[in-house]
């Protein structure tokens, strides 16, 4: 029973240390591709952003968002032209996760927790 608490001791301790690699500031501006499901088609978009803008592109639609960084990690996107009430709602980005060209994103509506979803973002330029 001892070896079995220290066990989980050691286990909670050395999983403590673990940070995950977050260096968001490379993924603030550029171009990146992303993948996204509709109706279980999986489709392939891009979006160019700068420090306050965000131009999407998918499905032979452009969509223009401003973009307020909260932090590092973390931007609020708002549609620039909206084309209703629903369409004007403000999402809430937040980087998880980075590797060398892509992160690991969460994204919902702004205070709507029940529409959060994940994805992977590649930087392609």
């Amino acid at each position: 029973m001892k070896n079995f608490i220290f066990s989980i001791c050691i286990a909670l301790v050395l999983s403590s240390c673990y940070q995950v690699e977050r260096n968001c500031k490379d993924f603030q501006v550029g171009t990146f591709e992303f993948t996204y499901e509709i109706n279980g088609e999986t489709k392939t978009g891009k979006s160019v952003r700068t420090d306050t803008l965000s131009v999407d592109y998918y499905e032979n639609k452009i969509d223009t968002f401003t973009i307020r960084w909260v932090n590092d990690c973390e931007f609020i996107g708002r549609k620039l032209h909206p084309k209703d009430y629903s369409d004007s709602k403000p999402i809430q980005m937040k980087i998880l996760s980075t590797t060398e060209d892509s992160y690991l994103l969460e994204y919902s509506l702004l205070e709507d927790p029940s529409t959060k979803k994940r994805g992977t973002v590649k930087k392609i330029k």
